[in-house]
């Protein structure tokens, strides 16, 4: 399967760019130390190649999941082969007492790197989850940034994400607060960030279920009435990789949109991928046909899916990557454009903010309503899309 031609596109976004910056990347590369946070992930795994491949001073790799950081090292060991730099890989999480230890051991880093980030709509769900995403996506950034510049780093990176722009949903919204402390941290250590359009065939995504459906013989489903941009896992380690090194003080990078990013549905994505694996696609009307006939319809090499309107919590009606309040620079790269923000923020604000989730973290247990409503104390225009559906109740 070509992962171009199943998304609709027939080149990379950003060849261009990269080949007139390779030689000012690989420099910065080479004379630095890295440490790639959530590494283990599908954009945390892009990002560690990326660096990798163009032969770091160190780099080290932190993730909570062993198991796909074990994969990481046999998938770069299987490929790019070894380096004179230090590489090496830590199962920790970027919250604990260990990985504290592990900033404050040998020599610092000059950059450093955070994808680690809690990413799907349905982690809104339940109080549980959403306060496990607060503090994935807020609190530990505002620590990992306090720890790399305590040891001495040039450079912090995180990624944000284009449900930030105008967020429909409580990930977005998250990602959005992420972006205002950023601009208090910058005062004191510069930082960039990127937002991006879905990672195609990326851990827990839609497209990566396919995947797995195919290998359990099991019916596909997806929506056709959604529209989404897509980038390839490598486009999103150079773009994290090029707002690092590149990235000015606040800049937050994106892809422009052109002919060669367009937006595409996941149903027909869905037909393009079940073709180029010789199977007719056979809409079902529901899941329980999609299920029941199954191993018939597989038999007969036609595989079944099963195409609905969407109707879950948090699902955007478009994709955007900036809104129009914000400064924009479309001159310096041909493929990707430049968010330019000034260090405005609300201290008042932000301090409620941790004050507050402080209090209701305090709590035997905690209940949905609160943790919203302190959303939309922070993001006034906050037009959180609750529908009661979420995507656990789907196939």
């Amino acid at each position: 399967m070509n992962m171009l031609e199943l998304i609709g596109r027939d080149r990379p976004l950003f060849e261009t760019d990269i080949a007139r910056e390779e030689d000012t990347l690989t420099s910065r590369v080479r004379d630095s130390r890295f440490l790639v946070i959530g590494g283990a992930g599908s954009i945390g795994q892009a990002v560690t190649r990326e660096i990798f491949k163009r032969h770091p001073k160190v780099l080290h790799v932190v993730d909570i999941s062993e198991n796909n950081m074990v994969e990481l090292v046999r998938d770069i060991r299987s490929t790019l082969g070894y380096i004179e730099g230090d590489f090496r890989t830590f199962a920790l999480d970027c919250g604990s007492r260990e990985f504290g230890a592990l900033m404050n051991a040998g020599q610092g880093y000059d950059y450093v790197l955070n994808l680690s980030a809690l990413k799907h709509v349905r982690s809104e769900k339940d109080p549980f989850t959403l306060m496990r995403l607060v503090e994935v996506n807020v609190l530990n950034t505002i620590a990992t940034i306090a720890q790399a510049k305590a040891n001495g780093a040039r450079k912090y990176f995180c990624v944000s994400t284009d449900k930030a722009a105008n967020p429909v949903n409580m990930m977005g919204a998250s990602k959005r607060i992420m972006e205002m402390f950023l601009m208090r941290a910058s005062l004191d250590l510069p930082i960039s960030t990127a937002r991006f359009a879905n990672v195609a065939f990326s851990d827990g995504s839609l497209l990566h279920g396919f995947n797995q459906r195919f290998a359990k013989r099991q019916p596909i489903s997806a929506p056709n009435d959604v529209r989404r941009y897509f980038v390839t896992p490598q486009e999103s380690g150079e773009l994290c990789l090029s707002s690092c090194l590149l990235g000015e003080n606040r800049d937050i990078f994106f892809p422009k949109l052109s002919e060669a990013l367009h937006l595409t549905r996941f149903s027909d994505i869905a037909v393009r991928y079940l073709e180029s694996l010789g199977y007719t696609p056979h809409e079902c009307d529901s899941e329980d046909e999609a299920r029941d006939r199954s191993a018939e319809l597989i038999a007969a090499k036609r595989w079944p899916v099963y195409f609905f309107a969407s109707d879950t919590t948090g699902e955007k009606d478009f994709e955007e990557f900036f809104t129009d309040a914000e400064a924009l620079d479309m001159d310096r790269f041909e493929t990707i454009g430049v968010i330019k923000n000034e260090p405005k923020f609300d201290d008042a604000i932000l301090q409620h903010f941790l004050t507050r989730i402080v209090e209701i973290r305090a709590q035997p247990t905690w209940e949905k309503a609160p943790i919203v409503d302190l959303f939309n104390e922070m993001i006034p225009a906050f037009q959180h899309k609750e529908t009661g559906r979420y995507l656990d109740s789907r196939m």
